[in-house]
């Protein structure tokens, strides 16, 4: 075998070595020590696996869950989902803060925030 092709060879390895390392430096950036974050796409990708449908459906349908708790949070009520958790609004008051650049009082408004209370079955899950 010529040398160059030794050469390239060799190159050729070295940059499966850095791929190779590249992929398991973000497989040990994904399994944080809280556990493995997991974003809207990978949750897509996840519901379409399991459920053996196509990503657009799993898409839909994740939306669809998305707006079906969104809608009764935005008029004041709760979604219970038995086993999973229960999602219900919640209401923070006015109050004074600071500006931590400055120093000032500076007033916040009073908001309205979703909260989520995980149901028994999920904590067992955890535990």
């Amino acid at each position: 075998m010529p040398l160059s092709a030794k050469l390239n060879e060799r190159r050729i390895q070295q940059y499966r070595d850095a791929i190779r390392f590249d992929a398991d430096q973000i497989d040990d950036n994904a399994n944080t020590d809280s556990g493995i974050t997991m974003n809207k796409t990978e949750l897509i990708d996840h519901i379409a696996e399991q459920a053996d449908i196509s990503k657009a459906a799993a898409g839909h349908a994740l939306d669809a869950v998305i707006g079906g708790v969104r809608a009764p949070l935005k008029k004041g009520g709760t979604v219970t989902l038995v086993g999973f958790g229960t999602f219900a609004m919640g209401k923070r008051t006015a109050r004074t803060g600071r500006n931590p650049r400055t120093g000032d009082a500076i007033k916040i408004k009073a908001a309205k925030v979703p909260k989520f209370r995980p149901g028994k079955a999920l904590k067992d899950a955890l535990n």
